[in-house]
């Protein structure tokens, strides 16, 4: 139900006609609530809502159940939350991924991708370090599972800009109230990347990924 999830609803109702089916999960019912709102039913009459949290094993395989592929986007992803809640961190991004790739083991999922991030690389953050974690749950699942058709692999983003959230929004507010931009370091570097070009990674990596992969 984030700013990625909704743009992927879209361009995958666009691509796929033939499509029965996409389940968007989540926690959270405002957003349930508003996304229900800008995606009609009688436009996505194909689009089903359920409400669950990734840390609940049980709820994530019931939404699993008759999906081919599984794109697991939910995640704590703002550095200063995770660095202050470490273990509602490690719930989410590590235990919450790891209950995704049990339950498509459980329910035969053909596809399964992760979307990481670039700060798994030499981590400095908990959320880098979660997030790294949860890469490695998906790299190994690859590697035991056996008889299972399942194919796992991971997409890592850098900054997506405008993102619900991320720093640009945040900017634009801080010009529209007349108030100094939080700038924290002046030799601060960023990469970004728009919403369409996150998506389209997204889609080619479950299109051509042949398992293990890191897109």
């Amino acid at each position: 139900t984030g700013s990625l999830g909704k743009g992927l609803t879209k361009e995958i109702f666009k691509r796929y006609d033939k499509i029965n089916q996409v389940v968007v999960f989540s926690r959270d019912e405002q957003k349930h609530f508003q996304m229900r709102e800008e995606f009609s039913s009688k436009k996505y009459p194909k689009l089903r809502f359920v409400l669950g949290d990734v840390r609940d094993f049980e709820s994530v395989k019931s939404a699993c159940k008759n999906v081919d592929c599984i794109i697991h986007a939910a995640a704590m992803k703002h550095v200063p939350f995770c660095e202050y809640n470490p273990f509602e961190a490690t719930k989410t991004n590590v235990i919450g991924t790891e209950n995704m790739v049990n339950a498509s083991l459980t329910n035969n999922v053909s596809r399964f991708l992760l979307v990481s991030t670039d700060k798994v690389v030499s981590p400095t953050s908990c959320l880098g370090a979660t997030k790294l974690l949860a890469e490695r749950v998906v790299m190994n699942s690859e590697n035991i599972k056996g008889y299972k058709k399942t194919l796992f692999a991971c997409a890592r983003f850098g900054n997506v800009i405008s993102t619900r959230g991320s720093i640009v929004p945040y900017f634009i507010s801080q010009i529209e109230n007349n108030q100094n931009l939080t700038v924290t370091d002046l030799d601060m570097t960023r990469y970004f990347m728009t919403i369409d070009n996150a998506i389209d990674v997204l889609i080619e990596s479950i299109n051509n990924m042949n398992g293990g992969e890191i897109f």
